[in-house]
């Protein structure tokens, strides 16, 4: 006897966007475009981000989704017309957990915010009359995330935006258009820059040690550590760290008990439902390196290494928040991140090239000392985007 298949609700389709934005990839969406629930915070917006990107995936690959598998993939945009003064478009930032059911708002994507400009021209979320037929086109983004302005510098030919160019970008394969971006008062006056009130503390981490630590809040909550105290030169790869479960757990225990100093947690438990932030980070002195490409960087090339860590992996280039912390934390006397650059006192410096595993980046901060609290009025990198496809995603109608 053949029996009648089961019914099921068909798939729905969504207006969308896969742009590359710096060293990143995301699904960006025009907030007005989502079904109507999902155009609100909360669970049926979360669960439509989930689907649409393929997790919970236990097996780790988001085979079932528009996600990479990575923290530099597994990324969701929603924009829309800006409500606030002197600002062209809204952006807010969905980090999408790979293995778990959880998408992370409590941070930024520095990388992905170079592509906000070019998705907000292409949309209609800026006046036409602030575009130009050829030149600049400045895009003035509130990031809904954590309350900030950024400046894109958006390239512009013959009205449309200019994405291909000579501009390389180490962690990205091919040159595209340089996309100047700004992170305007990423500290504002009210905000502590060093939460706990010093430039450097001793973070004591049970079961772990010791640790000399920079934590500071400007473009992304980072904790800054000494690759030598962890056991590391600061000129690791990937492989070298993501590989090793043990070292990746201590990690997580360090940006566990760093959270908790930092205000940002007040139970360790909280750290699980906040992937995101802060980033955990080791600074090591300039010297020679080969990076994952197999390209050789010379000591006399960059001031300092750095790497960061993403949602629990190595990052395999820098996030473009952490290098807005780095930039800041490099510009004021004494930091960790000022002492690794070799200059004995530790001054600060107003821009910086450190390498990081798929190459260098430059990044430059203005800091000063206000009233004995530091405050950074700008950081500046240059970034690229491109769009890679546009249409619709579909996902089930009753995943959301």
């Amino acid at each position: 006897m053949i029996h009648a298949p089961k019914v099921h609700i068909p798939q729905v389709k969504i207006p969308a966007t896969y742009m590359r934005g710096g060293t990143s990839k995301g699904v960006f969406f025009n907030l007005t475009d989502l079904p109507e629930r999902c155009q609100v915070a909360g669970e049926a917006r979360d669960n439509m981000l989930l689907r649409v990107i393929g997790s919970p995936d236990p097996y780790g690959k988001q085979t079932d989704g528009m996600g990479g598998a990575t923290s530099s993939t597994s990324k969701t945009v929603i924009l829309a017309k800006s409500n606030q003064g002197d600002h062209d478009v809204d952006y807010l930032f969905g980090q999408v957990a790979i293995d778990k059911a959880f998408v992370d708002w409590s941070g930024n994507c520095g990388n992905l915010t170079a592509a906000v400009g070019s998705f907000a021209i292409n949309s209609g979320l800026v006046d036409a009359t602030r575009i130009p037929e050829n030149g600049i086109c400045t895009v003035r983004i509130w990031q809904k995330n954590i309350s900030k302005t950024i400046i894109a510098q958006v390239p512009i030919t013959n009205g449309e935006v200019q994405e291909t160019g000579d501009f390389e970008l180490d962690g990205v394969t091919f040159p595209a258009a340089e996309v100047p971006v700004e992170f305007i008062a990423p500290v504002d006056p009210s905000e502590a820059m060093f939460p706990t009130g010093n430039i450097v503390d001793d973070l004591e981490v049970p079961g772990v040690g010791v640790f000399k630590a920079t934590m500071i809040t400007a473009g992304i909550p980072t904790i800054f550590l000494n690759a030598d105290e962890i056991g590391y030169t600061g000129t690791e790869l990937q492989e070298a760290i993501n590989g090793d479960t043990a070292a990746l757990a201590r990690f997580e225990t360090i940006r566990a008990y760093g959270a908790i100093k930092m205000g940002l947690i007040t139970e360790l438990s909280e750290a699980e439902a906040r992937q995101h932030t802060p980033k955990v980070a080791f600074v090591a002195p300039a010297k020679d390196y080969l990076t994952s490409s197999g390209k050789a960087v010379l000591a006399s090339d960059i001031d300092l290494h750095v790497r960061a860590l993403s949602m629990g992996k190595l990052h395999h280039a820098m996030m473009g928040t952490a290098a807005v912390a780095i930039g800041a934390a490099a510009a004021i006397p004494g930091t960790l991140v000022a002492l690794a650059t070799g200059n004995a006192q530790g001054e600060g410096s107003e821009s910086v090239t450190f390498g990081h595993p798929s190459g260098t980046l430059k990044v430059g901060a203005q800091a000063s000392e206000i009233n004995g609290a530091w405050i950074v009025d700008k950081a500046v990198m240059s970034r690229s985007a491109r769009v890679l496809m546009e249409g619709w995603v579909r996902i089930p109608g009753d995943s959301f």
